[in-house]
């Protein structure tokens, strides 16, 4: 299972550029339209502290960190929904994602044209917006004639009608879905449709070098208070931005509802992603289907346990190593090593 991340936003805004610094790509970034035709993958490395301080007291050969994918597609421009520009293909690449990184020109540079020959961060969001609430809204639709066209209708499908209505009702009041804030068993009944408006988001100011008083940033912010999505400003060309890149890649982490599990060897000492609430079993097939198929049990020990007595010997002798069955849930943190027999 993978982790993927979108980048989404109006031709030249700097997303092609964004991907190759977050993933150390050179792909082409150009300044026309749809540059980008066929979406571009990469990983980018989630750093984390706490590998280095466990490194630091086994001294392994290697140190691996975990990743997040990176979908890099073409620009968005108004009437993508009706299939205009890239549009179908742009949204199809979409869907396939799990959070989204939508990235907002918010600086000035007479070499670099803006789309609508104006710079304005919300109408852009709008625009941006608006097609993909046009494109749900049309599944949607289509969803619900299907499903009240059965004759023999299940109370799965029932609930399912009264979810999707309230969707219609929302993208036709032009909201993302996710202001319904649905719960969790409401989400899993209309999960398989990959709603765009549904996907956790990120908002990516790109910023000029001097960036000084940025009026663009100021309406930027106030807006994301009120659709409670988070802000990044960072000058994309900048590539020794390190502490903001970081923070990009931290919130898609966070985006993704993930957690960050360890092992460690001599050979090597490595952080793995997880799905929140996830079960050890399930974290063991992350690294070898072998682990899943003959799992016995797992060792256990918390991070803070870890650094505080650095021996094993010491972490046994204070009753910090746990034995863990199947059923356990994985905390953020924790050291595992997998016992199995195949």
């Amino acid at each position: 299972m993978g982790f993927k991340c979108g980048i989404i936003g109006l031709p030249n805004v700097g997303k092609s550029t964004l991907f190759n610094v977050l993933t150390k790509s050179c792909i082409p970034a150009k300044n026309f339209m749809f540059c980008t035709i066929k979406p571009n993958i990469g990983f980018a490395p989630v750093y984390d502290d706490r590998l280095q301080k466990i490194s630091e007291i086994i001294s392994p050969k290697k140190i691996v960190h975990t990743f997040i994918e990176l979908v890099d597609v073409a620009g968005l421009v108004q009437g993508a929904s009706t299939g205009y520009g890239l549009g179908n293909q742009f949204l199809s690449d979409i869907r396939k994602t799990d959070a989204i990184f939508h990235v907002i020109r918010c600086f000035i540079d007479d070499n670099i044209p803006h789309i609508n020959n104006v710079i304005q961060p919300i109408d852009d969001i709008e625009t941006i917006n608006l097609e993909l609430m046009l494109s749900d809204l049309s599944i949607c639709t289509k969803i619900l004639l299907l499903i009240n066209k059965k004759h023999n209708k299940t109370v799965y499908d029932i609930k399912k009608i009264n979810i999707l209505e309230n969707c219609c009702r929302c993208l036709n009041d032009h909201m993302l879905l996710t202001h319904l804030n649905l719960n969790s068993e409401e989400i899993k009944l209309i999960d398989e449709y990959n709603f765009l408006t549904l996907k956790p988001m990120l908002y990516i100011a790109n910023i000029s070098q001097c960036n000084g008083n940025n009026v663009y940033l100021n309406e930027l912010l106030q807006f994301s208070v009120y659709n409670n999505i988070s802000v990044i400003p960072i000058c994309i060309l900048d590539k020794y931005n390190t502490s903001e890149l970081n923070l990009i890649i931290e919130k898609g982490y966070n985006l993704l509802n993930l957690r960050t599990f360890f092992t460690v060897g001599k050979n090597e000492v490595r952080s793995w992603a997880i799905q929140k609430n996830s079960t050890i079993l399930e974290a063991s097939k992350k690294i070898h289907t072998d682990f899943y198929r003959g799992f016995i049990r797992a060792k256990v020990i918390a991070y803070k346990d870890f650094i505080k007595y650095k021996k094993y010997s010491t972490i046994q002798e204070f009753g910090k190593l746990r034995f863990e069955g199947k059923s356990y849930i994985v905390q953020d943190g924790d050291i595992i090593h997998f016992l199995f027999n195949v």
